[in-house]
């Protein structure tokens, strides 16, 4: 598995992020098999951030996407996705910034979460002031506990912001990346009884519309139990690139990884000691040691890291000259990409280019 990685890195310098276009590819291949219909695929784009993935994605005839920022949004919107949807409730400038999408990007249609009646209102008027209708999902919360309203409770939302002039409810969302559960079973229980609560709240309210209601629901780890419903969409994320955890928490997807971290060995400490290049600054630091696996030095053990340096227990640190690479997969790759200004794109062992993390940054001109 380690050969297919291996690439002439001599000119790039690290830390370094390195993506393979192919095995993204291969990725985007298999989350279309995995759920059979393309339009029931809005993937979410936080992980990549970057314009060219997006567009392999809308190569491969994925029309729908989600995105949890502003700039992400502007990303998709430059490169006329037909759908997007901003899994987010926009407050004071993110409405503004919102508006300026729509109006700036026409081909793009945009829509946005809300759960409460003050966001609901807020959105109305904004909309109404600049003479358009604003689509909305209804944001629920299925035992995430980090936004949306409960579904036993968002029939009166529902009633009351489906007279509000401006916005139109399209849809009910719902994220339930609480359920990590490694045994696929246990998980397809756990997301069949959240989703059931979705589920009895849409025809329950269905009635009240000319048109039905969507249900975006899920991430990565309940990808597999949401390709089952009929008529749902699905919102992996992860699968683009795939990383350490959920190569091993959901091991039923057959993902692999897509971007590799190269760092390289700076100091030799004692007999079974070494640094690398690789800080908190290089790999996202939210979770503990090890947050990183290296695939050509199994054995080494991150035991200590600060900003700029990962120092690593190894066997024999004889093994590790100074300039030694190593090629890592983060434990988890959505917040380590936002770490990189750009990608290095690798193909056939060769570095062709490098491909701009143009949505890391929080405004680009919207």
């Amino acid at each position: 598995m380690y050969n297919r990685y291996l690439a002439d890195v001599t000119g790039i310098d690290s830390p370094a992020l390195l993506v393979y276009p192919d095995i993204v590819r291969d990725n985007i291949r298999v989350a279309k098999e995995m759920i059979g219909d393309v339009n029931r695929l809005r993937p979410h784009v936080k992980t990549n951030k970057t314009a060219e993935v997006n567009q392999l994605m809308l190569d491969a005839g994925i029309t729908k996407f989600k995105c949890a920022t502003i700039a992400e949004a502007e990303m998709l919107g430059n490169l006329h996705a037909p759908d997007v949807l901003l899994a987010y409730q926009p407050i004071g400038p993110k409405i503004t910034r919102l508006i300026a999408l729509s109006k700036a990007y026409p081909a793009t249609i945009f829509s946005c979460l809300i759960d409460n009646q003050a966001s609901a209102v807020e959105l109305s008027r904004a909309a109404q002031e600049n003479n358009i209708i604003i689509r909305v999902f209804i944001d629920l919360n299925t035992g995430m506990n980090r936004t949306g309203i409960q579904p036993q409770e968002a029939a009166g939302l529902i009633k009351y912001a489906k007279e509000l002039k401006g916005i139109q409810i399209v849809g009910l969302h719902a994220y339930d990346g609480h359920i990590r559960d490694t045994d696929l079973a246990t998980r397809q229980m756990k997301s069949d009884a959240a989703f059931a609560l979705v589920q009895t709240l849409k025809e329950q309210v269905n009635p009240l519309f000319d048109h039905p209601l969507t249900i975006v629901a899920g991430g990565s780890p309940t990808y597999p139990t949401h390709v089952k419903r009929s008529g749902v969409e699905c919102s992996p994320g992860t699968f683009i690139f795939w990383d350490w955890n959920y190569k091993h928490h959901a091991p039923e997807q057959p993902f692999e990884y897509g971007a590799i971290l190269i760092t390289r060995v700076v100091s030799v400490i004692d007999a079974v000691t070494v640094c690398v290049d690789l800080g908190h600054k290089s790999v996202a630091a939210e979770n503990p040691l090890p947050r990183v696996h290296f695939l050509n030095a199994p054995e080494a053990t991150p035991v200590g890291q600060s900003e700029e340096h990962l120092v690593l227990r190894v066997p024999d640190s004889a093994q590790y000259s100074i300039g030694t690479v190593l090629y890592g997969v983060p434990v988890h790759i959505c917040p380590t990409v936002a770490l990189y200004e750009r990608v290095h794109v690798i193909e056939d062992g060769k570095k062709v280019g490098e491909w701009k993390v143009i949505a890391r940054d929080r405004f680009i001109h919207y």
